[in-house]
């Protein structure tokens, strides 16, 4: 039992455990309520590995933080005291530009290249700014270090213009990037110097997932409107084209009006009808396919299906058969009509046993 006011203190161990077989998708950093960090880390797949790597050494120290050790708050109140700000970071001025430059990228190639629904989408290129500045701002806000994001994003539209001069997008899209995270860690970026406000586990798996929606929407929307699949014949065919043909196909509408029939079947008759037809048609028993293999009639009585066996068996008998490439071949058909004929043999016994039964009763 958790004592009132005491909140339960986080361990290497397990932050360990979630690290070797969840940490490319950040699950070590979600334990130690490092939300924001947690969900770079999964969006970027480990911080492209090299994040997941580095967090080796770095746990130790997150876990610290996370449970406001005495020894760490005594060095970071010594860290206050000899910078009035954080000190410059190669790391971590380095996830800034690769995190904007994705926001960014992420943006550009989601929007529509083509009118859709009779709207010319370009107008969403004044977003990439936005998205730019916040990618900025959420690496320049992990652990004890914040910043507002209104430099970040001020600068990256500014620089922003440069897209009418320099034609090349991997340019002033660099450029951009480059002077939003200068721009944040010269001018927003200082201490946190009060932990911040713990929130419920129900709160930050909403927001977490809320972010995580956003984000695979935008790469959705990349594949739906500009990606495109090659046919048979090498022609690109757009995703959303093909989608749409699709739902009009005749495959997909026989199986659409099979999948409701079954549910008005069901309806009226049970799921538990549905699922002894289910168990039929799969042939468990494989009774289906032994009459199959021994030619012989589903209503066959056993004297019509010894005599079918006989019959086979002396057709493929392997001692008829003097090829030796042939011989293996012939082997395995006589294996299959005895197997099958052993199927029906039992079935039809036990099924004459029930009947005897059910007539004594």
């Amino acid at each position: 039992m958790t004592v009132p006011g005491k909140e339960k203190k986080k361990s290497v161990l397990i932050a360990y455990v979630c690290w070797l077989f969840g940490g490319i998708f950040g699950l070590h950093l979600f334990y130690l309520e490092r939300d924001a960090h947690a969900f770079l880390t999964w969006s970027t797949f480990g911080g492209y590995g090299i994040g997941w790597l580095a967090d080796i050494t770095k746990i130790p120290k997150y876990v610290r933080d996370c449970n406001e050790d005495k020894e760490f708050i005594e060095e970071f109140i010594e860290k206050l005291k000899r910078n009035r700000k954080p000190p410059f970071s190669t790391s971590r001025f380095t996830s800034a530009i690769m995190v904007g430059y994705l926001w960014g990228q992420l943006i550009l190639i989601a929007i529509p290249q083509n009118d859709f629904a009779g709207i010319n989408w370009s107008f969403v290129h004044w977003v990439v700014p936005l998205a730019v500045g916040l990618g900025v701002w959420i690496v320049g806000n992990i652990g004890r270090e914040k910043g507002d994001p209104w430099a970040a994003i001020g600068v990256a539209y500014l620089t922003y213009l440069l897209r009418w001069y320099i034609f090349d997008e991997s340019v002033w899209l660099t450029i951009m990037v480059f002077c939003s995270a200068l721009a944040f860690d010269s001018f927003s970026k200082d201490w946190l110097r009060r932990p911040k406000e713990k929130r419920t586990l129900i709160r930050r798996v909403s927001t977490v997932t809320l972010c995580g929606v956003l984000y695979l929407s935008l790469w959705g929307a990349y594949f739906y409107f500009n990606g495109t699949i090659t046919d048979s014949n090498g022609d690109e065919v757009p995703i959303h084209e093909a989608l749409n043909h699709f739902y009009n196909s005749p495959w997909w509408t026989d199986l659409k009006q099979s999948l409701y029939d079954t549910y008005v079947y069901a309806q009226h008759h049970g799921w538990y009808e549905i699922w002894k037809q289910i168990i039929d048609l799969s042939d468990v028993q494989g009774e289906q396919n032994s009459y199959k293999v021994l030619e012989v009639s589903p209503t066959a009585s056993q004297s019509e299906i010894t005599s079918q066996w006989r019959k086979l068996s002396r057709e493929f008998h392997p001692d008829k058969v003097k090829d030796p490439n042939l011989q293996r071949a012939a082997q395995e058909r006589f294996m299959e009509i005895q197997q099958a004929y052993e199927i029906l043999s039992n079935i039809k016994s036990k099924r004459k046993r029930k009947n005897k039964k059910s007539v004594d009763d």
